[in-house]
């Protein structure tokens, strides 16, 4: 079967698809560096081992990151579309309800674009504050108290408007960039934007090294502890940080994947998506320690005595403190929240297009109509639940359910259906060696199919517990219930729903390219060249 003849096969409308192979790797890139890299990487390095974390971050991004990723590509690639087409083709005859899978993981994404936007809202923000240090001196008061204006856990409909008008300006961006389709749209913002971010964070780790004190936060952050490698947690983290940064398991990579063309290169591509997003971890650790070494300095305590080292704290409480703090302060604090707004923005981008590419697939929508619908109701949503005084409480409640929760389940359960329940590791593994140049071979199923799982099922049960047993942040748990599990159900229910709902297009005609040989062949062969025209 030929190429066109499988593009025929899928639907009537051509697919979009990305300009080339440097479009796709940018646009991945620019998914994979998100927030994430900035305020989670070096805090969780520097709590775990410090310069020993490099080794489980290491054997993490070997034996899952990549080989998950490559299983996204593989899924996405070889049938043709976002996560539920992608998953009812995998189930075929036998399994269609399994794109309830793909569904899931729409709606994962789905929510998450709630408040990611606000996030990205704030670092716009302070990146105006930035301009004349509107945060004074106690960066903690302004930012729960002048600016978010934070209350009691709850629904609150008295809204922010410091909070409120940047969030509907980043919306309105966000569905005019996903309008114009995928090459006009996400990839050329990402050609722009990813460039910009390498550049401005790039000056700004190296204005951070010539502090004074920034010799004390690298040390702090490098001088490796390899007594923590005898702790379970250190490893469990290590395995986190890498499944989380790298847009795995909740289908943004199947949706680009199912973008590129059929003779394209996946796992060289992969490789190099990996380890870009890897090493701007690391740069983003060197910057922020060597601040924050400069920040211990200045105070007279050590970088250990410090707070706020990640997430929320370190980002619009540490930072804009040392921003105050340090000579051309100004200029540091708008590298930093300008690469924040960035890097969250490109993020974002590929969060909303794994919902737009599902309603497209199933409604038959076009991208423009697809952007509109699914953006308005995100905007009025995401207005009501994270720009008013309980947004924050809000935005952490939803993110951590979403996060330790959904994304690890989805990822579990691909797993466990894919390789163990309908046994397409084979298929999956021919399809990456038919189109790349790296081949994988048998220790990439063992990796994605069975050590992967494994992993990361024992992630989740030991997280379920802790939330059980626990509770988190110190909230109700009449509030954890609606917020935190509460998501969670949602996620099921909607994935159920859209689930019965009838295509416009039936996506069952489908045939996979390249055809699997009659006879079984190794998953390491590769089709003739006749059979790639």
């Amino acid at each position: 079967m030929s190429a066109s003849a499988g593009e025929h096969a899928t639907a009537v409308q051509p697919r979009e698809q990305w300009t080339g192979q440097v479009g796709f790797i940018l646009s991945a890139i620019g998914s994979a560096v998100g927030l994430g890299n900035i305020w989670r990487f070096p805090g969780v390095a520097y709590e775990n081992g410090g310069g020993a974390f490099i080794i489980p971050y290491l054997v993490a991004l070997v034996t899952a990151g990549i080989p998950i990723l490559f299983l996204d590509y593989a899924l996405g690639h070889r049938f043709r579309g976002a996560a539920p087409t992608a998953f009812r083709r995998l189930g075929g005859g036998r399994l269609k309800w399994l794109e309830s899978l793909g569904w899931f993981q729409v709606m994962i994404c789905f929510v998450i674009a709630l408040y990611y936007t606000v996030v990205i809202a704030w670092a716009a923000s302070y990146f105006v504050f930035s301009f004349d240090l509107r945060w004074g001196d106690d960066t903690a008061g302004f930012l729960t108290g002048d600016f978010l204006q934070v209350g009691e856990p709850g629904l609150s409909f008295t809204f922010v408007p410091a909070v409120l008008i940047p969030l509907v300006l980043i919306w309105l961006a966000a569905i005019v960039v996903l309008a114009f389709g995928v090459a006009r749209g996400v990839q050329r913002i990402n050609v722009i934007f990813l460039p910009l971010l390498v550049v401005a964070f790039a000056a700004l780790v190296i204005r951070s090294l010539f502090l004074e004190g920034a010799g004390d936060g690298l040390n702090a952050l490098f001088t490796p502890d390899f007594a923590a490698l005898a702790d379970p947690d250190v490893w469990i983290a290590a395995y986190s940080q890498i499944f989380f940064s790298l847009s795995i398991a909740f289908g943004i990579m199947i949706t680009y994947a199912s973008y590129r063309k059929r003779r394209s290169n996946l796992t060289t591509p992969g490789l190099v998506v990996a380890f870009a997003n890897s090493s701007f971890e690391i740069l983003a650790g060197i910057g922020v320690f060597a601040t924050l070494g400069f920040f211990a300095f200045e105070q007279g305590v050590d970088v250990a005595e410090l707070e706020g080292l990640t997430g929320v704290g370190l980002s619009f409480i540490t930072f804009p403190a040392i921003v105050s703090q340090m000579p051309g302060g100004p200029i540091f604090g708008i590298l930093f929240f300008g690469s924040l707004a960035m890097a969250g923005f490109t993020s974002l981008l590929s969060v909303l297009q794994v919902v737009s590419a599902g309603f497209q697939e199933k409604f038959g929508l076009s991208p423009r109509q697809a952007a509109t619908r699914v953006g308005i109701v995100s905007m009025i949503l995401s207005v009501l639940l994270f720009a008013t005084t309980s947004g924050l409480i809000a935005l952490d409640t939803v993110d951590n359910w979403a996060n330790n929760i959904g994304i690890v389940l989805s990822a579990v359960l691909a797993g466990v259906f894919a390789f163990w329940i309908l046994g397409k590791g084979p298929e999956l593994r021919y399809h990456l060696n038919a189109v790349s140049t790296f081949r994988v071979g048998g220790v990439w199923t063992l990796l994605a199919g069975v050590l992967a799982p494994i992993v990361l099922g024992y992630m989740l049960i030991q997280r379920i517990a802790s939330l059980v047993v626990e509770g988190y942040g110190g909230y109700p748990d009449w509030y954890l219930a609606v917020m935190g599990w509460g998501t969670v159900l949602f996620f099921v229910v909607a994935a159920a729903v859209l689930t019965g709902l009838p295509w416009r297009r039936s996506p069952d005609s489908f045939r996979p390219w390249p055809p699997l040989p009659e006879r079984s062949p190794r998953p390491d062969a590769a089709p003739s060249e006749g059979g790639r025209s």
